[in-house]
């Protein structure tokens, strides 16, 4: 149920009997100074073919709630745990009754009805002919196709809106965000052999007693080794559920999850997950069509997060958002019952940062602060890139990954090897050009800039928020795909392995009558937080022609604070 509608919108339209705004007072709003790499002109469009647009409304109070967001997520604050319900999140978030007024009035002069299209009502959508979303827009639509993936769509250089709305509306889009479609898929190898289950007395195991397989091939049980996973079955709590986001048609397979589960997890063979859809969304189970990403993040939270509801959350094609769903999903989700609703939500998919309007960026991470304040935790993978950003690329200066470089988002670095671990090689990470450095990790920050002082000096943005955050297992995971056993790399196995560890320790939170952890950045980079990480002091990861950041001691632009010890983490929160 939508927590506030503006439908009856049609009855406020109908109302509205003020000044008309004129449609010849237009400022720009948005440009681009010429269509991005990547993409070329396909022509021109058809006047008559309608184009769906959606506005973003100014809202309320964003930065009360992100104050609010904050303290809700911080040990060192009283109102530590206090998760908001998402109806308080809506009005924070809700336009305020000038704006709406202001809008309609405008759309209403235009003879456009629109609908809400998100639970605070701050976004609004209406399908018109592209010749009159010229005239309302202030101009010209084109064809573009994005080279590399063939996809095509309508978009322009430069859009206006009246002047008096310039405090009432965000953005308008679809309309100069040229946004590829997301990176997720890790790095496959054939492992070429019969999976036979590893044989291992789990109590004889300590820390220097780790087998040398796992320095090759990575399944479950090495996980449990090297960052402690209880092999007990969680509490199985039906308020605490992890979702798995699910993108380009990337469908997580049955079969490969019940074969995984019988090799590598005995003790959970018939566990399976729930599914929900949203933009078109489909899970198909035709083994050869069975996704690779989609299986790896099942596998990896089915199979780790023991006992833990999951829900694959598939995201199809007819998103609205201009971000390929990343800002449907949110919506999708404030709107699902609290005892569906996921406490945890792991993301293997991103952009460049670069890719993305600036407008966009903050909007979607505005979004990601909302489910944080309700108490989800939101994390990602930081990419597969190096300095380069989502994956290898060209480029002459670092380029940053998004959305994780949202200060509300977990971003999840990469590591490998047999303890003490190393940094990844391919372990996305830098500084946001969109994002300051939040206070939480400031300290961290100003700590690594002066340890390398001018090396890669005016590559990478000093005033921006770092990624990643933490890290986590990212090479030679183990992974059943279309029915064979294959090695998969990637911050994309890093993300939902660190995921499943959160999930678990919210088990325990909510056995003993405490709350989830929501939001997670405050309370990681806290004293307690950082304690329960294991600092890794070595490795780089190269990009744009050079070697990259180095791991160090404390943070660092590699692999954040390190990767993860669950009874470690227990004692962070108390337990």
């Amino acid at each position: 149920m939508r927590l506030i509608s503006l439908i009856p919108l049609a009855a406020l339209l109908s109302v509205i009997n003020g000044n008309p705004i004129s449609r010849r007072a237009m400022v720009v709003l948005e440009s681009v100074p010429a269509v991005p790499s990547g993409f070329t002109h396909a022509g021109t469009v058809s006047p008559s073919q309608e184009i769906t647009l959606r506005i973003a409304l100014v809202q309320t109070d964003i930065a009360g709630l992100q104050e609010k967001t904050y303290a809700v997520s911080d040990p060192a604050n009283a109102l530590y745990g206090q998760h908001l319900t998402p109806e308080e999140v809506a009005e924070y978030v809700k336009p305020t009754a000038e704006t709406l007024s202001a809008v309609s009035e405008w759309l209403s002069e235009n003879g456009i009805t629109a609908k809400s299209v998100s639970p605070a009502g701050d976004l609004l959508q209406f399908s018109i002919p592209v010749s009159k979303a010229e005239a309302l827009l202030a101009t010209t639509f084109s064809s573009f196709t994005h080279v590399a993936s063939g996809t095509t769509s309508i978009r322009t250089l430069s859009y206006s809106i009246p002047a008096v709305l310039k405090g009432h509306i965000q953005f308008v889009h679809p309309t100069i965000a040229f946004v590829p479609p997301p990176v997720g898929k890790p790095g496959v190898t054939a492992i070429n052999h019969k999976r036979e289950p590893r044989k291992v007395s789990r109590s004889s195991l300590t820390a220097d007693a780790i087998p040398n397989s796992c320095a090759s091939i990575v399944e479950p049980a090495c996980l449990q080794d090297m960052y402690g996973f209880p092999t007990a079955r969680a509490n199985n709590s039906a308020s605490n559920t992890l979702g798995v986001a699910g993108y380009i048609d990337q469908f997580a397979n049955s079969e490969d999850l019940s074969l995984f589960l019988s090799n590598l997890r005995t003790n959970l063979v018939g566990s399976t997950f729930t599914l929900l859809t949203l933009d078109g969304g489909e899970n198909v189970q035709v083994l050869s069509e069975a996704g690779d990403e989609a299986d790896l993040d099942i596998e990896y939270t089915v199979g780790m997060a023991a006992g833990v509801p999951v829900t694959f959350i598939s995201v199809g094609e007819n998103f609205q958002d201009d971000v390929d769903g990343f800002i449907d999903i949110v919506n999708t989700i404030l709107e699902e019952p609290a005892a569906t609703r996921p406490t945890v939500l792991t993301t293997s998919y991103g952009f460049n940062e670069e890719d993305l309007p600036i407008s966009l960026a903050v909007a979607m991470c505005d979004a990601y602060m909302q489910l944080g304040a309700v108490g989800i935790s939101v994390i990602f993978a930081s990419g597969d890139g190096g300095v380069g950003g989502v994956q290898p690329t060209t480029c002459t200066s670092f380029v940053p990954s998004a959305p994780g470089v949202c200060p509300f988002i977990t971003s999840v670095g990469g590591s490998t090897g047999l303890p003490p671990q190393v940094a990844a090689s391919l372990s996305g990470g830098g500084f946001s050009n969109y994002f300051p450095t939040p206070a939480f990790q400031a300290g961290d920050v100003a700590t690594y800039i002066a340890s390398i002082g001018d090396e890669y000096s005016g590559l990478y943005n000093v005033t921006g928020r770092g990624i990643p955050d933490v890290a986590a297992q990212a090479e030679n995971v183990e992974i059943a795909w279309m029915g064979e056993f294959w090695l998969v790399g990637g911050t994309s196995c890093a993300s939902p392995i660190f995921a499943s560890m959160i999930a678990l320790v919210n088990d325990r939170l909510i056995a003993t009558g405490k709350p989830v952890l929501g939001y997670l950045n405050p309370f990681l980079y806290s004293p307690a937080g950082r304690a329960a990480f294991t600092d890794i002091t070595s490795g780089t990861n190269p990009g744009c022609n050079t070697n990259g950041f180095s791991a160090s001691v404390g943070w660092d632009p590699v692999t954040g604070l390190g990767t993860p010890n669950f009874d470690l983490l227990l004692a962070a929160v108390g337990l």
